[in-house]
């Protein structure tokens, strides 16, 4: 049987380059960089090489970034600490409804202990106005934080023009851009913003190992205590082979960037066009240029994502319902929801997303076996275009 992975906003494999640069830090390269002797010495060479290369994947200095464990850290780090540090000033904090929920629970953390938090609706494409993010900004405000690019439906952000708003009143500018890393060009210094999260096994790096890129002269306190690791911000020993995999992904992603995005999106566009154009009574979510090169987020009316997700399962295709961190949850997706789609329609939608090893046989093997998926579903379904819901 055919194996064809077609969701790469949930992760990405390890390549093989970035696995080979990391295995000797198991091993032969085993000290811990704390250390003043000469093989703790080398291990903090490798730490640094690896922060400039991910510095340089979107144009930070090398010292703006602090390694985590992920993208959720990241994002905790970055609200929690700014709610911490800029108190005295007010505790209004705005974000949408369309964010990760690494955002979206925190902010829900920092509700039960007396912070207001403004939750900015998205037009039909997905996207936030900025003349929202002006009327939501208040005295008391002391953070905006707006994904780059939404993990379910792919839209890309107008974080740059957000920026501009939320700096025009002196606020703080926090992004995730766990799925835009390796997806879209970023310039920190270009969009302005404060504090921006990512993530190493979005980039085909290993799991368990982010950033949070601080711009200098932010102070927002520490991350966890304990040790001076992190210029003093985030205590505990060095992930050191996740965080050399970090860099070398972020090395390759530097470099591939502009063939990956022209092939991917030529992928994607052939995969939502074979399915909108042979497969009735589907459509797109999200804007269709302004979107994650690889992401396709489609409805498919009169029957459930689960069931289909199941069926392409067993032809071995590996989709996703949605964001893979809530797949688990029968509850409709937040994103589509606000977005306005029905609930009967959110449950039968199908986000797929191409990568670097998806190949275009794999986009036709899958559309084959999905119209047969849809079909086979839709004639057992009690709903029709007939019946209606």
């Amino acid at each position: 049987m055919r194996k064809v992975y077609l969701d790469y906003s949930a992760t990405t494999p390890v390549k093989k380059e970035v696995l080979e640069t990391m295995l000797p830090y198991f091993s032969e390269e085993f000290g811990n960089p704390s250390s003043l002797y000469e093989i703790g010495a080398e291990v903090k060479k490798a730490l640094g090489k690896a922060r400039k290369q991910v510095a340089e994947l979107i144009n930070a200095d090398e010292k703006e970034i602090f390694f985590t464990s992920g993208g959720t850290e990241s994002d905790n780090w970055a609200i929690l600490g700014v709610a911490d540090t800029k108190k005295a000033k007010g505790k209004h904090i705005i974000t949408t409804k369309v964010e990760h929920h690494a955002v979206l629970h925190t902010c829900e953390f920092l509700e039960k202990h007396g912070y207001e938090i403004t939750y900015l609706d998205i037009d039909s494409n997905g996207f936030v106005r900025p003349e929202d993010l002006e009327k939501a900004i208040r005295e008391d405000t002391v953070l905006v934080s707006v994904m780059l690019v939404n993990n379910e439906i792919g839209t890309i952000q107008p974080v740059k023009e957000l920026v501009k708003v939320a700096k025009a009143h002196g606020v703080l500018f926090h992004t995730d851009a766990v799925q835009a890393l390796g997806n879209c060009p970023i310039d920190v210094k270009d969009l302005g913003v404060d504090m921006l999260s990512a993530s190493a096994h979005k980039i085909y790096g290993p799991k368990g190992v982010g950033a949070l890129y601080i711009k200098k002269g932010l102070n927002i306190g520490s991350s966890q205590h304990g040790g001076a690791q992190e210029n003093k911000k985030r205590a505990g020993t060095e992930n050191t082979p996740g965080i050399v995999g970090f860099g070398k992904a972020a090395e390759i992603a530097k470099k591939n960037l502009k063939e990956h995005i022209e092939r991917t999106t030529k992928l994607r566009n052939y995969l939502i066009d074979r399915v909108l154009t042979e497969i009735e009574d589907t459509f797109l979510n999200g804007d269709r240029e302004k979107r994650h090169p690889g992401n396709a987020n489609l409805t498919f009316e009169y029957i459930e994502g689960e069931a289909m997700l199941l069926m392409l399962d067993m032809q071995g295709v590996s989709v996703s319902t949605g964001s893979a961190c809530s797949s688990a949850s029968l509850t409709p997706s937040h994103v589509l929801s606000a977005l306005g789609i029905p609930v009967e329609k959110i449950h039968g939608t199908l986000r797929m997303t191409v990568g670097d090893f998806t190949t275009k046989e794999d986009i036709d093997y899958t559309v084959d076996i999905l119209k047969t998926v849809v079909k086979r579903l839709r004639e057992v379904s009690s709903v029709s275009k007939e019946k209606g819901w």
